[in-house]
């Protein structure tokens, strides 16, 4: 008797199930975009008040805008404090949790003023809170795109590939490194650094010899040398970013 495609499909399902072989692989790649982009969203969607307040309201000293638009402030200030960081802004979350505290206090002002029917500590309290989301946009981000870029790749070398002996990504991450340092050797530093050039250029060769040294390294295959070498460049790169700070 011949059997039909629906019975015999039950009949290997039965099979598979009591030997215990999986269907389908269970384990799925976890996704590390988010983790590795220097992102806030609710830093980006307070953005939208920021720009009303500082672009139009502030400007024109229209108070009533600027009370209007507070609802909003207290709402993007909330979400703010609640965010929590990606990953490869670990190493900013003092720096960030204090910006935070400083917005909240300025968020109080602002309401203050308000209560009070105070213009200028109003107007006071709207410079403040911009200048405050400004601070923590830097802290979420290089001022130089090359160097969030160069990070990026070491943020997984790093946290990932180094501590789980992976070598052959290991192996792709450096040649990505040695990329993005090249591309960092030609970013130019922002004009409000002017004056600092000497240390940042030196900073940065530091940085250049590390990776250098780490693609020698690599080759020979030895994990011991290898985490040291990526130990180093990791220790420079945090030198080089907290030029920045």
């Amino acid at each position: 008797m011949t059997r039909s495609p629906i019975i015999r499909l039950l009949f290997i399902l039965l099979v598979l199930a009591f030997t215990g072989q999986p269907l389908l692989s269970q384990e799925v790649p976890k996704d590390r975009t988010a983790e590795t982009s220097a992102s806030v969203a609710a830093l980006h969607e307070f953005h939208k008040v920021i720009f009303k307040i500082w672009h139009a309201a502030w400007p024109d000293k229209d108070y009533d805008m600027l009370t209007a638009l507070f609802p909003e402030v207290e709402r993007g200030a909330a979400a703010v404090a609640h965010a929590e960081l990606p990953g490869i802004l670990r190493e900013k979350k003092v720096a960030w949790e204090n910006g935070v505290e400083k917005l909240q206090v300025i968020v109080k002002e602002y309401g203050a003023a308000i209560e009070a029917k105070q213009k200028q500590p109003l107007l006071d309290a709207a410079e403040k809170l911009h200048a405050q989301y400004e601070a923590l946009v830097r802290v979420t981000r290089a001022p130089i795109k090359e160097l969030d870029d160069f990070h990026a790749v070491l943020y997984r070398l790093y946290h990932y590939y180094m501590p789980q002996d992976s070598l052959e990504e290991v192996k792709v991450s450096v040649e990505q490194l040695q990329e993005k340092m090249a591309a960092l050797n030609k970013a130019a530093l922002p004009s409000r650094f002017k004056g600092k050039e000497e240390s940042f250029a030196a900073a940065r060769n530091q940085l250049e010899k590390a990776v250098a040294e780490l693609a020698v390294i690599v080759r020979s295959n030895e994990s011991g040398k290898i985490k040291s070498a990526v130990e180093a460049t990791h220790t420079r790169y945090q030198a080089l970013a907290r030029f920045f700070e």
